[in-house]
């Protein structure tokens, strides 16, 4: 009853689980058909100076075609030069300051008492009312540059002056500034007026004081005046021409021109309108949602086949599903934005995070998936999938063994030059000359390959928020520098020694088999950190022929050696160690006896029942590749110490030995690895400790041989 209970309440998780999981997926889905852009596509592909690759295109219906941006800029242009600016005639102005000049001119004239002058002091009077009366009834302006720069030719003098509309008691006049005064042309010509006057002894007292009474009576209005030009603007037709019904738009094998390129841009236009207006876009919506289930089951009928981890993991999923839906956000936000090109989009960024954080099957899986995916949304579906395509596995293969962080730096170049490679060579293909090939088109490749470093800090969040790990972060954690490898160091050099060995050993056999190299190395580095609690209790930190187990029963001293297992869990547990480090500390003696105790504790008590469980590590065994053969390279690493005499077939027997007995004990039973793979792990085990140990073949045998 309790065995079915269990299996029922698995089934029960499983059911759940499961259902979580299409939970998941669905969401994504709706997510993803709800940032869509809705429109539906235009059918055909085009570029301007690109040849026409469709059969002759034929207008459905009559059109009018827009007008391109330059031709709307000149339009623009020529409208506002037409517009004539608002001043108003501030009517009081001039007769204020000719009264202020009255009033203050008898206070001056006192004050200063001019013994120069000999005329009176009705004739300055009179001759400074009729100057600043002359210059009032003229006018006087402030110019406005951008009236001013409205001509072709800066430089011209002439062009210096334009046309406004003087309004004054609701009537309009038309001046020009040029019959005007500004201020310095109003002193100016009351300074030409006084030195013909004879009369008029002290000229420059005069003139002085009559310029602190011009001022500005004509004003400029501002609000007026850019009210008439939006009104302007708003009226200036977006179409010229109009394509007929069955006029023949673009014809197979030609160059697309400036012209057949505006008629093709105009028909685009009026067919997504249209489809709006119809209601089009519902159907628009249910494709989308067809193509991204489709999309989706696939990626996950791929992790169920070959990636079961990820597949069964909801949390490793989740991941996957919210980088597909970012991606495809952006990609949304910047066709709705109508950035000139979508390729400054760092498409390559989701194979590098993927490559990262999974393996090269999962990324290119997921790349492949966004390309498609975005090729819905943009010209040239073909060129966009193969340029990115190409991009996207360059991308994953060069960081494909990750070890330095100045190999995203690389690998962007690398990217760079694959963009840049394929982009010629399509142009050369389509255009046969390099004449044609729009260089400018490079740009985008290059924001595209300088946004694709912003994967870096996504991986950090990434790692955080998921608590998972990546290269990046087991490439600080087999830092020797690091403070907890510094620790093990000085507490127990002996286990430090011990664990550089076994590194290199598990590494190398990785290597050769297939697996996580850095992974490994990092498992290596801190699977024995627990021997700091009592480095003294394990022999390769016993500096003197004194050893404290001898001062203990068998059982005390198995004990002591089994409890560094768990005290390096809870040292890597305090040091916030990643749980998948952690496992290489729970599982390096797997569920193993320590037969050196167990073999003396029966031998000094041969009567006496043995408790089996007081001499056995609490396991779990390993249970992936990774595990393993840390686990082979721990044993045999250790017990290649206690050789008397290291020769060839010592250490190959060794070896043979030590894995022979672990697979006995079962092991391995629940980890990924072949017989095949265990096979290789043990000779370059047998290799790499003959070449520690400077292991020499006998020539003179082999000779005699």
């Amino acid at each position: 009853m309790a065995r079915l209970k269990i299996k029922y309440n698995a089934q029960q998780l499983d059911r759940t689980n499961l259902l979580k999981k299409f939970g998941m997926v669905l969401l994504t889905i709706i997510i993803i058909c709800s940032i869509l852009p809705k429109q539906p596509r235009f059918r055909y592909e085009f570029q301007k100076g690109k040849v026409w690759n469709h059969e002759n295109l034929i207008s459905p219906y009559n059109f009018a075609v827009l007008k391109t941006q330059e031709e709307l800029n000149t339009d623009k242009k020529n409208v506002l030069k037409t517009i004539q600016p608002i001043y108003n005639y501030n009517l009081t102005t001039g007769k204020e300051q000719i009264d202020q000049f009255n009033t203050d001119l008898i206070e001056k004239w006192q004050s200063t008492k001019p013994d120069t002058i000999k005329n009176n002091f009705d004739d300055y009077k009179e001759v400074g009312v009729q100057l600043l009366n002359h210059v009032y009834y003229k006018g006087v302006v402030s110019l406005n540059t951008r009236f001013q720069n409205r001509g072709n030719n800066p430089n011209d003098n002439a062009q210096k002056h334009y046309n406004f509309n003087l309004v004054a008691d609701n009537v309009v006049q038309q001046k020009n500034t040029a019959d005007c005064y500004t201020i310095e042309l109003a002193y100016a010509y009351m300074g030409n007026a006084l030195q013909k006057m004879k009369d008029i002894q002290n000229k420059k007292w005069l003139l002085d004081n009559l310029k602190n009474y011009v001022t500005i009576n004509y004003v400029f209005n501002e609000n007026l005046t850019e009210k008439l030009e939006q009104n302007a603007l708003a009226n200036i037709s977006s179409t010229r021409g109009v394509v007929q019904k069955g006029e023949l738009i673009a014809e197979k094998d030609k160059i697309i021109n400036n012209e057949t390129y505006q008629k093709l841009e105009s028909l685009r236009k009026v067919y997504e309108d249209e489809s709006k207006i119809s209601g089009a876009q519902n159907f628009v919506t249910l494709g989308q949602f067809l193509i991204i289930s489709l999309s989706l089951s696939l990626l996950l009928v791929f992790l169920n086949l070959f990636r079961k981890d990820i597949f069964n993991n909801n949390r490793l999923l989740s991941i996957i599903l919210i980088i597909a839906v970012g991606m495809l956000f952006v990609l949304s936000w910047a066709v709705k934005l109508k950035i000139p090109s979508l390729y400054y989009i760092p498409f390559c960024g989701v194979p590098i995070i993927i490559r990262i954080l999974f393996d090269t099957r999962v990324a290119l899986n997921m790349h492949l998936l966004m390309v498609l995916l975005a090729a819905l949304f943009v010209p040239n579906s073909y060129e966009f999938v193969f340029l990115q395509f190409m991009a996207g596995m360059v991308a994953i293969y060069s960081i494909k063994t990750l070890v330095k962080r100045e190999q995203f730096f690389v690998s962007s170049a690398i990217i760079f030059a694959t963009y840049l490679i394929a982009y010629i060579g399509l142009g050369l293909t389509r255009n046969g000359s390099f004449s044609n090939i729009y260089w400018s088109d490079i740009i985008p490749f290059m924001v595209s390959v300088g946004l694709t470093l912003l994967a870096y800090p996504l991986i950090y969040a990434f790692e955080k928020l998921f608590g998972i790990i990546s290269d990046l972060t087991l490439m600080e954690l087999t830092n020797s520098n690091s403070k907890l490898l510094r620790e093990l160091s000085f507490k127990a050099p002996g286990t430090f020694q011990h664990s550089l060995q076994v590194a290199n050993l598990a590494e190398a056999a990785i290597y050769k088999i297939g697996g996580n190299p850095l992974l490994v190395r990092a498992g290596a580095l801190y699977h024995d950190i627990g021997k700091m609690a009592n480095p003294q209790f394990f022999i390769e930190n016993q500096k003197t022929d004194k050893n404290p187990h001898d001062e203990l029963t068998p059982e005390q001293s198995a004990q002591i050696i089994i409890s560094h297992v768990i005290k390096g869990i809870d040292i890597a547990k305090k040091n916030q160690l990643p749980e998948v480090l952690i496992d290489f500390i729970r599982t390096h003696h797997g569920t193993t006896r320590v037969d050196y105790f167990y073999n003396l504790f029966i031998k000094n008590n041969p009567d006496k029942l043995v408790d089996t469980s007081l001499f056995t590590y609490p396991g779990p065994v390993p249970f992936s590749k990774e595990t393993a053969v840390l686990m082979m390279a721990d044993s045999v690493e250790a017990a290649s110490r206690s050789l008397k005499e290291h020769t060839e077939e010592s250490i190959n027997g060794l070896v043979d030995k030590i894995i022979a007995h672990k697979l006995q004990a079962q092991q391995f039973s629940n980890s990924n690895i072949t017989l095949r793979e265990i096979t290789e792990s043990a000779d370059i085990f047998k290799a790499m400790l003959k070449s520690i140990y400077h292991v020499r073949i006998d020539y003179d045998i082999k000779l005699k041989k």
